[in-house]
């Protein structure tokens, strides 16, 4: 590969594609401007299939009370949220459409790392295909929300880094401060990269990038973009380091002893043999040793977020370089040792396979009526919590009708999750029912029911007799929530309570429902 000693390079040491190591293979554009033009037509196919996620929903709300942060976020998404709905007219498709770029976009830029790594068209293509099939990819993708941007953030600096230690172009370090902070806008993750793309190159080197003064530049602009986050976060108690507690309890997939059987899961088990493969060339490949900081760095990642009890998912944006140099491995061996042609076949059978797989998991492909009957819905949570919302609104609009007149008009409406809340408020008005509150993350900060509104309160959630009868003089249960499929989510049987006669004003007893 390139040598790093300096701006020069030598040409002794051929690639995989026979390309000598000083001149790297040309962008096989067409092939990757196809992998990245499909996935993104797949993503836009299936965008206005089922309905909103609890999380698109919260976005909506959020949007319309901008701040420079939130409980559980930095403010970008919400922002993003509110500007396609109001642009789109409350359109799915619109919505989900910074998702849609952000997985083609990444799609591409795996295949431009395999470039960078010396691969030649069959390594980008490789690449590019299986970052494309990458089941949190494609899950993540079908929706807006943090992910699809986060991990387009981070494979965007593993390419620029990736690209200067071959060119020496310090405009390559300096574009890494916008893209850092506005990462940083969308979830605090780059922090763990930056600090394991530190400790990388610590390491391993190239030591020299440290010495750039472009490099302190973006890390200034970074700053500068994330301050104001950081400012309302400071200024608020610093409530994401709450989260990263709840985070840590309600762990899935068995917490840090599930991490690592979870990221076969998450990326596919059928691309395991090329990431493993990108990881070990990166660490012992000699043509590889210039990028080996990114196979420490990905080391690095997972222990931090082993370390501090983070969500499976967390190291995903560490993966595009361990795939785009599995790819490079890859190609290399199939061109070597007897029966490359079905070496060959073997492998675009298994990309196959677990290309189909993945859309069967991750995208809403099924008639809904389906969906309850199939391996998606025991798999791929998000998928459930896309269905059932018009419905929950429905069954709270029927126990608001049943109140009586005098009642109904004074009513107020609580609910336990911002899920809940958000589905209320994008389908509860046409019905009838008057703006729901809650207390869960950021909800509570928006406020409670002025103290004069006394009249009965429709609770919905999972609370049970018991606790809200510290609430309420009476507390009655009036509806269990039905989606109509038979679909087991997470709102399924919800039930819905009508409380009379609250203990206590909201003021004093806002603060005991806050939820994190």
């Amino acid at each position: 590969m390139t040598s790093v000693s300096g701006s020069a390079t030598s040409r002794t040491a051929p690639t995989v594609d026979g390309t000598a190591s000083g001149s790297p293979p040309n962008v096989a554009w067409p092939a990757l401007a196809a992998v990245a033009g499909t996935a993104g037509a797949l993503m836009l196919a299936f965008s206005g299939r089922y309905g909103y996620h609890r999380d698109e929903l919260y976005f909506l709300v959020a949007g319309r009370h901008p701040a420079w942060g939130y409980d559980d976020q930095p403010p970008l998404v919400p922002l993003l949220a509110r500007l396609m709905d109001t642009v789109s007219g409350g359109s799915l498709v619109v919505l989900r459409l910074p998702s849609t770029i952000a997985v083609a976009l990444g799609v591409l830029l795996v295949g431009l790392l395999a470039r960078e790594f010396g691969g030649g068209r069959a390594a980008q293509l490789l690449a590019a295909v299986g970052w494309a099939a990458v089941p949190v990819v494609m899950i993540s993708g079908h929706l807006l929300n943090t992910t699809p941007l986060d991990l387009l953030g981070w494979t965007t600096v593993g390419w620029l880094v990736t690209r200067w230690v071959r060119t020496r172009d310090d405009r390559l370090l300096l574009a890494l401060g916008p893209v850092v902070g506005l990462g940083l806008q969308v979830k605090s993750l780059p922090l763990i990269l930056v600090a394991a793309l530190l400790g990388g190159v610590l390491v391993s080197g190239p030591r020299a990038v440290l010495r750039r003064p472009a490099l302190w530049i973006a890390a200034v602009v970074a700053l500068a973009l994330w301050a104001p986050n950081l400012w309302w976060q400071a200024t608020h108690g610093w409530p994401q380091l709450t989260m990263t507690g709840v985070i840590r309890e309600d762990a899935d997939f068995g917490g840090r002893a599930g991490l690592v059987p979870a990221q076969l899961l998450m990326l596919g088990p059928l691309l395991t043999p090329i990431w493993v493969a990108g990881l070990w060339r990166l660490l012992r490949s000699t043509d590889a040793r210039p990028y080996r900081f990114l196979g420490w760095t990905y080391l690095l990642v997972l222990l931090v977020v082993l370390a501090t009890g983070g969500r499976e998912y967390y190291p995903i944006g560490a993966y595009p370089a361990l795939v785009a140099a599995g790819a490079v491995a890859t190609v290399g061996w199939l061109r070597r040792g007897v029966r490359p042609r079905l070496r060959r076949t073997g492998v675009v059978v298994l990309l196959a396979v677990h290309a189909v797989t993945t859309v069967g998991l991750a995208l809403p492909v099924y008639p809904i009526r389906w969906l309850p009957d199939t391996p998606q819905a025991e798999v791929n949570y998000d998928a459930g919590e896309t269905v059932g919302w018009p419905e929950l609104a429905a069954t709270v609009a029927g126990v608001h009708r049943d109140l009586p007149p005098e009642e109904r008009a004074d009513a107020v409406v609580l609910t336990r999750n911002y899920g809940e809340a958000g589905a209320l408020d994008r389908y509860g008005r046409p019905l009838g029912l008057p703006t729901p509150y809650s207390g869960h993350v950021n909800y509570w900060r928006w406020g409670p029911p002025p103290d004069s509104a006394r009249g009965p309160v429709i609770i919905v959630g999972r609370w049970n007799a018991e606790e809200l009868a510290s609430y309420c003089g009476t507390v009655t249960l009036a509806a269990r929530h039905d989606n109509g499929y038979g679909l087991e989510n997470e709102e399924q049987g919800v039930p819905v309570w009508v409380c009379r006669d609250l203990t206590m004003p909201w003021s004093q007893l806002w603060p005991r429902l806050r939820r994190f």
